[in-house]
């Protein structure tokens, strides 16, 4: 295969992060990478840079996201930077009929569009710069590549939620999310994957994964990222006696059904986790901070995070029988040094021990005691090559294709 430039496109709420790739001719290298933020004010930034030095540096205002993806667009066809002969969407759920990774459709985006539930957060915003980008670059090829995809090797066992039957043929199931960076993980430790392997995704949104032979056997996250894992502004699983007996009052202010089920979803995604629990903030920097200041509710909050992860390990070592490997990455895994070595504290029964000075360290290294029985390391995401990795590897077989098509996947 020739040279092909990769642009990946990974959208937020207020920003639309992006990089290109060499790729094509040996391992896939980063040209340059940047970011709009701020959309919606009138302080927006918009940069792009080349290992670390500022190509572009502006301070536009945003009032849409139409007006700064354009910008993107803009200056990606300007002939400044080399032009994306392909093009890489992070894609959060393509609902129960779309598992694979594959080319992008008019169809396609109608498909993921109308399981937008599953992701509410992010699938709204990724199918509207999947329409953009079809429009602003006309005849480059999109591909989506699913945070999913990597769990579609769980077993049914796992994915199948107690529920009637009803719902589960309309797709309610364990889904699974964060897969490109633990996709990436895997990638990352090749050749000597560990047979059973345990990465614990922790940012702002956390979640963890069991792994065997470099394949998930289970996940914490289910039908929406709201699950498993209590994160920045997120419940994590919860009695869901508790989420009734809040919607039942929301409902005596809020009598439209629609409305009622809209606040009930802003509170347990945007009101709730460390934000809810501490009432101070959901970035972990801010409550250690708070910590060192005697906030009780700011220790509370980062002592039901790390409780709750260490639990998490602990069932996923019985699932797997054992562990050979944890795994930290995301911000707080790569950079809490104290969340950790809360996390491992009392996991030393499961031969998970951690030595705190190979702990005192920011990005990826090998943190665990001589005598630990499993290897603890910190292992930075990968998620950008990995999306670069779909699209060759989706880019060659669409050579060989007539037409590319929408993938329906059987949910079992």
């Amino acid at each position: 295969m020739s040279s092909l430039p990769v642009l990946v496109l990974n959208s937020g709420s207020s920003s639309i992060k992006f990089s290109v790739y060499e790729a094509g001719i040996g391992a896939p290298q980063k040209l340059f990478e940047g970011a709009v933020d701020g959309i919606g004010t009138d302080l927006g930034k918009f940069w792009i840079k080349d290992d670390g030095k500022k190509l572009v540096d502006e301070t536009p205002a945003l009032p849409t996201r139409a007006v700064a993806f354009k910008m993107v667009a803009d200056a990606l066809n300007s002939g400044r930077f080399p032009r994306p002969q392909a093009i890489g969407h992070r894609i959060g759920c393509g609902g129960p009929n779309v598992q694979d990774n594959q080319r992008i459709t008019p169809q396609l985006i109608d498909e993921i569009e109308s399981h937008a539930a599953l992701a509410p957060l992010h699938t709204p915003i990724a199918v509207y710069i999947m329409r953009e980008a079809l429009k602003l670059f006309p005849d480059i090829p999109n591909f989506a590549v699913l945070d999913t995809y990597f769990h579609r090797t769980i077993p049914e066992v796992a994915s199948t939620m107690p529920i009637p039957q009803e719902y589960a043929a309309m797709g309610v199931r364990r889904y699974g999310y964060h897969g490109i960076s633990y996709e990436s993980i895997v990638y990352q430790l090749q050749p000597e994957v560990p047979e059973k392997l345990i990465v614990a995704h922790l940012g702002n949104g956390a979640s963890i994964s069991a792994i065997r032979n470099g394949r998930c056997i289970n996940t914490s996250m289910g039908l929406t990222p709201t699950g498993g894992l209590i994160s920045g502004s997120r419940t994590g699983d919860i009695d869901p006696g508790v989420v009734l007996f809040i919607l039942k009052k929301i409902a005596e202010t809020t009598p439209d059904a629609l409305q009622a089920a809209d606040k009930l979803e802003t509170l347990l995604n945007k009101k709730s986790g460390l934000l809810g629990v501490s009432g101070l903030s959901n970035d972990m920097r801010a409550l250690r901070e708070a910590i060192q200041s005697g906030n009780p509710r700011a220790r509370l909050a980062v002592d039901k995070f790390t409780w709750t992860i260490a639990r998490w390990i602990g069932s996923f070592v019985a699932e797997l029988n054992g562990l050979d490997m944890l795994v930290f990455t995301g911000g707080i895994g790569e950079n809490d040094i104290d969340s950790r070595a809360e996390i491992c504290a009392g996991l030393s029964a499961l031969g998970i021990m951690v030595d705190p000075r190979r702990n005192n360290v920011r990005g990826l290294a090998t943190i665990s005691a001589p005598e630990s029985r499993v290897s603890v390391r910190v292992v930075p995401p990968a998620e950008d090559l990995m999306i670069v990795n779909h699209v060759l590897r989706l880019s060659e077989r669409d050579s060989v294709e007539d037409e590319p098509a929408m993938i329906l996947s059987d949910l079992h």
